[in-house]
């Protein structure tokens, strides 16, 4: 039986670890000695994202921070997702990473503060005890240290085109047999129900087995009991989520498994396809691709049962760190502080419909129709974040990428549901006697 840290015991470790810190006045990256940009000094931050198709948003933002402050601007600087995370520590490894780095939650954005390439930013991000500690659990450190701002989240569900759902008369299903109906009904018509494919694993973990599968395993609550190792993967609602996903392929195109989701989602976003299960990022790239999201809906993940309580998968996304060799420390710090004010929170929902702020205070909600409808689920749901994340996706070999692997052999026909459960079990109770969170 595997037993891992949970956040009870995180939060009374952070407490400890920020007092140590407050008496000893280590790892502050807030230095007198730093370059502080003074009117004359012009000065360039860079700064990294997985984001390609948020640079002219992005750029809007960040020049109402140069409003402010004349002297500095803000260069951004997106990588393709897939390969983000490996570049970004390549660069920092060889000294030349950004000065400012948009940050994946838990491991892949503790991967650089591990490796000292971050600052500990616990006393400069303003009013840091007012946010939700699950956001900030997401970029912190075991010993309590928070090297990121929580910027925005994300929210999973199913897209829908309105005009093939009038054309057959259906209306947005609230649980799973409903669902079900409709995607019958559209196969037997002859219309293809769902733009999915299995070549991107990623898509096949975080937004359908994460997405739709925590009304089978129970949300947040059957996660927490993973993490503590009360429940395994083995376990009977954990199994349900494999199998949800394994009786979608007969709804899905023909030889999908080699079909990749960027080509997939253009085809939705051209009215091919009925449906495209995905997260509320999408909305803008939507956009861009000359959909007319007034003509497409959104649902929520159906609930397995009538009257079962949504089990909202609202992912941590996306936190800000500082590079803690930066030559112009003081001028990312003063940047950090601007992105942890309402102005930015504002304008990035603004700019980006379907990313939430998570900055305290932030009272505006958006104003996208898509937008608005999500995040009204916010405060009417049982919230989650994705399946592995957390303690299960911080052991040697990710959680997530080997989620994503299993079900793509599953949906191959190599594993059953209860095999590909047994495996991925069987796996990370291997990887956990090498994780720094198993207790012996």
């Amino acid at each position: 039986m595997r037993k891992i840290f949970c956040s009870q015991w995180m939060n009374q470790i952070r407490v400890l670890s920020l007092s140590a810190l407050c008496l000893t006045g280590l790892v502050s990256c807030d230095n007198d000695d730093e370059v502080k940009g003074g009117d004359d000094e012009k000065i360039v931050l860079t700064m990294a994202s997985w984001r390609v198709e948020d640079v002219a948003q992005m750029n809007r933002i960040n020049a109402l921070f140069t409003q402010k402050h004349p002297n500095i601007t803000i260069q951004f600087e997106a990588v393709v997702p897939e390969v983000f995370d490996s570049v970004n520590l390549s660069k920092f490894a060889e000294g030349k990473g950004a000065d400012i780095v948009f940050l994946r939650s838990y491991d892949k954005g503790s991967a650089l503060y591990d490796r000292g390439y971050l600052c500990d930013l616990t006393n400069v991000i303003p009013n840091l005890d007012a946010y939700n500690p699950t956001y900030v659990d997401a970029w912190s450190s075991d010993n309590g240290v928070t090297y990121g701002v929580p910027s925005v989240g994300v929210t999973q569900g199913i897209y829908y085109n309105k005009a093939i759902f009038a054309q057959y008369n259906l209306t947005e299903p609230t649980t799973w047999d409903q669902l079900m109906t409709i995607c019958e009904t559209l196969r037997t018509a002859g219309v293809t129900p769902f733009a999915q494919g299995g070549a991107d694993t990623w898509t096949l973990y975080e937004n359908i087995y994460s997405g739709l599968g925590a009304n089978f395993y129970g949300g947040e609550l059957g996660r927490q009991a993973l993490m503590e190792g009360t429940e395994t993967v083995t376990n009977t609602d954990f199994v349900d989520a494999f199998v949800m996903l394994d009786n979608l392929t007969i709804y899905f195109p023909d030889n999908f498994i080699d079909m990749g989701y960027e080509d997939l989602r253009a085809q939705f976003a051209e009215g091919d396809y009925a449906m495209l299960i995905s997260g509320s990022w999408e909305i803008a790239v939507l956009e861009q691709m000359g959909a007319d999201t007034t003509k497409i809906g959104w649902f929520p993940a159906p609930v397995k049962e009538e009257g079962d309580k949504l089990q909202y998968c609202y992912h941590v996304d996306a936190g800000i760190g500082v590079n803690k060799n930066t030559k112009h420390m003081q001028a990312a710090l003063e940047y950090i502080k601007w992105v942890s004010g309402t102005e930015y929170a504002e304008n990035i929902m603004k700019e980006l419909p379907g990313f939430f702020s998570y900055t305290p205070g932030v009272t505006v909600t958006p104003t996208h129709p898509l937008a608005k409808e999500m995040y009204a689920l916010i405060a009417t749901s049982d919230l989650t974040v994705r399946t592995m994340c957390q303690d299960l996706s911080t052991s040697t070999g990710s959680g997530d990428a080997l989620m994503g692997a299993v079900l793509r052999d599953m949906l191959k026909g190599t594993y059953t549901p209860q095999q590909a459960a047994n495996y991925v079990e069987s796996q990370l109770e291997t990887r956990l006697q090498l994780s720094p969170y198993a207790l012996k």
